[in-house]
């Protein structure tokens, strides 16, 4: 049983792989995000000297500081958690992609960064009201509104998986709204899809980049 930070990404990368070699995809398409929320700098540090080099944080500030104590380290840094439009251009000073945009106003919010952004738009696929993500039926008329903002570079789709369906079913679903919005932005090819439990059907439904935490991690620290 892998039980060190070592084992277990030498496993995810070897069960990457062999997922992708399985529906006949190269596992150079896919690229595996380490997600460390709540873990230390240390463990980030230690991950790179792995040779990790994409790395996800879910809090702002967390991550602010992170970033900062590790500026000597050649990472690329995602944000995957919901975000607040107030945060934004924080967040955007930092952050290399930010896989949660959900909303007009947080668009309008990035595109008064003066820097260039690469972004996902965050589908949901609850019928959870509140719930982050963007609804299945207005996700083309954000992504128009990305479009308009000439800062931001729209890169695909990123979801997560209900608890109460199958997480291959709820893929299908996101590809077929991935369909839509390529009809107005050809290059939003890439899919965020998968954590540590359906990593695999992620690959198979086409997924060009994994969120993968505790798989990798261990078992998160108290959030402090």
């Amino acid at each position: 049983m892998a039980d060190t930070l070592a084992d277990r990404w030498h496993s995810i990368q070897r069960d990457v792989e062999v997922a992708c070699l399985d529906v006949g995809r190269s596992p150079a398409e896919v690229t595996t995000i380490v997600v460390t929320k709540f873990h230390p700098a240390e463990l980030v540090r230690e991950l790179y000297e792995l040779g990790v080099r994409n790395v996800g944080e879910n809090r702002h500030q967390e991550a602010s500081a992170k970033s900062a104590e590790l500026s000597d380290l050649d990472v690329t840094w995602h944000f995957v958690g919901q975000l607040q439009s107030n945060k934004a251009r924080a967040v955007a000073a930092y952050c290399d992609v930010i896989h949660s945009v959900d909303r007009t106003s947080l668009v309008d919010a990035l595109a008064k960064y003066e820097g260039n952004v690469d972004v996902f738009l965050e589908v949901n696929l609850t019928d959870v009201p509140g719930r982050g993500g963007v609804e299945p039926e207005d996700l083309v008329k954000l992504a128009e509104h990305v479009l308009a903002a000439g800062n931001l570079r729209l890169r695909g789709i990123m979801a997560v998986a209900p608890q109460d369906e199958e997480p291959a079913r709820a893929f299908e679903r996101v590809v077929s709204y991935q369909a839509g919005v390529q009809a107005i932005a050809p290059a939003a090819t890439d899919l965020s899809l998968g954590m540590s439990g359906d990593f695999r059907e992620a690959i198979a439904a086409g997924a060009t980049h994994l969120r993968i935490g505790t798989a990798i991690t261990g078992k998160r620290p108290p959030a402090t």
